[in-house]
C-alpha cells in the first residue's frame, strides 16, 4: 500500500513546521498526551475523595488501567494495519471523552461505585492502546521517510512535555476543581485532540481487503515473524526487552532506595524522578539534529551507554553528602535526555524499514515485548534487594541495563549512518510473511502485502 505521503497530490511545502496537517496531528497528539497523563492522576484521585478507596483498591485500579497493555496490543497492531489511522485515532480520542464524561456525570450523581470506575479506567486504557499504537504508525502515511526523525522529534517532545506537566496538571484540576469536574475537564483535552486530528486533510488511502478476510491470529502471527525476521527490528525488540525488564527492576529498588537509604523526603524523590521530565525534551531536540550530523548508529549508542550508565553512580552515594542531591538531579536529567534521544532514533529506524502495511504491528510486537517484561522485572528488583540489600540490588540492577546498549552494539544498528535504512534493506526473505490484512504492494519488488518508549516504544 503506498504510504500517504507519496499517494497525495497536494504540494510539500518546504518545512516540516510549514505542513498544516502535520501541526493538526502535533497539536491532536499533544492534546490527547496531556489528557492521558493527567487522567492517571486524577483516577485515582476520584477514588479517593469520591469512594474511599483504599491502598488494594488503588491497585487494582492501576491494574486495571496497564492491563489493556498487555491485552490488547498485538491485537490492536493488526487492527491498525487495517485501517487509516486517523480514524483509529479520533475513534479512540471520541471514547475517551465519552468515557470520562460518563464518569463525570456518574460522580455528580452520586451513582459511581469502585466497580463503574474499574471498567471505565479499563476502557480509556484500552482506547489509549488504540491511540498510541495509531500515532505511532499515522507518521509515516503523512510526511516523507527522511523527514521520520525530525517529526518524531517533535512528537515525542510533546509527549515527554506532557509526562512530565500533565500528571501535575492533574493534582492541580483535582485541587482546584471537584474531582468529577476535573474529570470532565479531562474529556475536553480529548475532545481537542478529536478536533484537530479530524481535520487533517492529506489522503491517506484504505487498505485494501481481501476477498477471504485473514484471521486476527494469523495476522499477529505475521507481525510477529516480520519482527523476528528484520535485523534491525529484531535488535530493537531484544534491547527494548532488555531495557524495560532492568529499568522495572532498578525502579522498584531506587524508589525503595532514595527514603530508606539516603533518607529523602518525599518531596525530593519526586523532584529527582521529575529531573527526566526536562531532560528529556532535551534529547527531543537533539535527535533533530544529532543523527543527521553523527550517523544514527553512533547516536543511538553512545545516547544509550550514557543515559543507562548514569545510574551506576547512584549506589556510591551516601545521605550525607552534600552533592547527593544535585546528583541526583544530573543523574535523572542524563537519564532522560539519553533515553529520549535513543527513543526517537530507534523510532524513526522501526518506521523507515517497516513497509506501510506492517507499521501498526511491528510498534504493537516491539511494544508487548518490551512491557509484557515489566511486571517481571519489578518481582526481580524486589527479590534482589531482599536478598543482597538496597545498595547492592540497585548496583546489580542499574548494570543490568547496560545490556540493552550492548544488544545494539552486537547488531546492524550500530552500524546505521546518516541516511536511515529502507524496507528493502533489513527484509531477508519477506515474502512468505504472505498478505496479512489484504494491503496491497507495500514492498512491490520483494511482494510483500503488508504494512509504538524507540526502547520504551510505547
Amino acid at each position: 500500500m503506498p504510504s500517504a505521503a507519496s499517494g497525495s497530490a497536494r504540494p510539500r511545502p518546504s518545512g516540516l513546521w510549514r505542513d498544516a496537517d502535520f501541526r493538526r496531528l502535533w497539536w491532536g497528539q499533544t492534546a490527547s498526551q496531556l489528557g492521558e497523563h493527567a487522567t492517571l492522576v486524577m483516577l485515582p484521585l476520584l477514588a479517593v475523595l469520591t469512594l474511599d478507596a483504599g491502598a488494594g483498591q488503588l491497585g487494582a485500579l492501576r491494574a486495571a488501567g496497564q492491563a489493556p497493555v498487555l491485552l490488547l496490543s498485538l491485537f490492536v497492531g493488526a487492527w491498525v494495519d487495517r485501517w487509516r489511522t486517523r480514524t483509529t485515532m479520533v475513534l479512540a480520542d471520541a471514547g475517551r471523552a465519552l468515557a470520562l464524561g460518563a464518569l463525570a456525570l456518574a460522580g455528580l450523581a452520586g451513582g459511581l461505585g469502585m466497580p463503574g470506575l474499574l471498567a471505565l479506567t479499563f476502557a480509556v486504557g484500552a482506547l489509549s492502546v488504540f491511540f498510541d499504537v495509531a500515532y505511532q504508525a499515522s507518521l509515516v502515511r503523512l510526511v516523507e521517510r527522511g523527514r521520520l526523525v525530525r517529526g518524531n522529534s517533535a512528537l515525542e517532545g510533546s509527549r515527554s512535555a506532557a509526562q512530565t506537566g500533565g500528571p501535575a496538571l492533574g493534582g492541580a484540576l483535582v485541587s482546584s476543581l471537584s474531582a468529577p469536574l476535573a474529570a470532565a475537564s479531562g474529556a475536553l483535552f480529548f475532545a481537542l485532540s478529536f478536533l484537530s486530528i479530524r481535520r487533517i486533510r492529506r489522503a491517506e488511502p484504505m487498505p485494501a481487503r481481501q476477498e477471504k478476510p485473514v484471521r486476527v491470529r494469523r495476522r499477529i502471527n505475521e507481525g510477529v515473524r516480520f519482527v523476528v525476521g528484520d535485523p534491525f527490528l529484531r535488535a530493537v525488540c531484544l534491547a527494548s526487552a532488555a531495557f524495560q525488564f532492568s529499568f522495572a527492576a532498578t525502579m522498584t529498588v531506587y524508589l525503595a532506595f532514595l527514603p530508606r537509604e539516603l533518607h529523602l523526603s518525599g518531596a525530593v524523590v519526586g523532584l529527582a524522578l521529575a529531573a527526566a521530565g526536562p531532560g528529556a525534551l532535551l534529547g527531543s531536540l537533539l535527535a533533530a539534529r544529532l543523527p543527521d550530523r553523527f550517523g544514527h548508529g553512533r547516536v543511538v549508542m553512545g545516547a544509550a551507554a550514557v543515559g543507562d550508565g548514569v545510574f551506576l553512580c547512584v549506589p556510591a552515594l551516601d545521605r550525607s553528602s552534600a552533592v547527593t542531591v544535585p546528583v541526583l538531579l544530573a543523574a535523572g536529567f542524563v537519564f532522560g535526555a539519553g533515553g529520549q534521544l535513543v527513543n526517537v532514533t530507534l523510532m524513526a529506524v522501526r518506521q523507515a524499514v517497516t513497509p506501510d502495511g506492517m507499521q501498526g504491528r511491528a510498534a504493537a510486537t516491539i511494544t508487548w515485548a518490551g512491557m509484557g517484561l515489566t511486571p517481571l522485572g519489578s518481582l526481580a528488583g524486589g527479590f534482589l534487594a531482599g536478598e543482597w540489600g538496597l545498595r547492592t540490588g540497585l548496583l546489580v540492577t542499574a548494570a543490568g541495563m547496560a545490556l540493552s546498549p550492548v544488544i545494539m552494539a552486537l547488531s546492524p544498528l550500530a552500524r546505521l549512518g546518516r541516511r536511515l535504512p529502507s524496507p528493502h534493506d533489513g527484509l531477508p526473505s519477506a515474502a512468505h510473511f504472505g498478505a496479512p490484512g489484504g494491503t496491497t504492494a507495500a514492498v512491490p519488488d520483494r511482494g510483500i502485502r503488508p504494512r509504538p518508549p524507540g526502547r520504551s516504544e510505547e
